[in-house]
């Protein structure tokens, strides 16, 4: 992988977001039009919202997650440092509390058909097979999405318990 910031060839690239601090709708609608409007990356298309409880400390508020697919020139190293830019921009903190509160999450769940282990980045993301909030609105906007190493989104969506999902919009 290059350390250019662009490689020159568009890929499709899902992103997952997600909010349960300061409004997290509107953390999710403001995290999705500051995405789109990376230089590199070009806007396809947006799932519905939904709330669901939180994976990890219960004593935290229901989170607002939703996925954006883009065509992205940037290599995916850069494409993650402008994502954390974005959600610093956006008042996270990393306070090292592994699932806990935060005002904005950008995940890359996918780059083109690309398998990546690096220190910093694994893609396909990690929990994408287990979690219906990253599932759902994934196969609501790619439902014939082949998910490399793990098959086709159908098939996850049927093993995938949807406890507590709601669509907001």
């Amino acid at each position: 992988m290059s350390t250019g910031k662009a490689h020159g060839r568009e890929t499709l690239v899902y992103i997952g977001l997600g909010s349960n601090l300061d409004n997290p709708g509107e953390q999710i609608l403001r995290g999705m039009a500051a995405v789109a409007e990376l230089n590199g990356c070009r806007f396809l298309a947006r799932s519905g919202r939904y709330v669901s409880p939180p994976m990890g400390p219960q004593d935290q508020p229901d989170y607002v997650n939703a996925v954006m697919a883009i065509d992205c020139v940037l290599w995916p190293a850069s494409l993650l440092d402008q994502l954390q830019a974005i959600e610093i921009r956006h008042g996270r903190v990393r306070s090292g509390v592994r699932w806990g509160a935060r005002t904005l999450d950008l995940d890359i769940l996918l780059y083109g058909q690309e398998t990546i282990a690096t220190a910093d980045l694994i893609i396909p993301h990690p929990g994408i097979a287990e979690r219906a909030f990253v599932l759902v609105p994934l196969a609501e906007i790619a439902p014939g999405l082949m998910i490399p190493g793990k098959g086709p989104i159908a098939d996850l969506l049927e093993r995938c318990p949807k406890d507590g999902l709601i669509r907001i919009d």
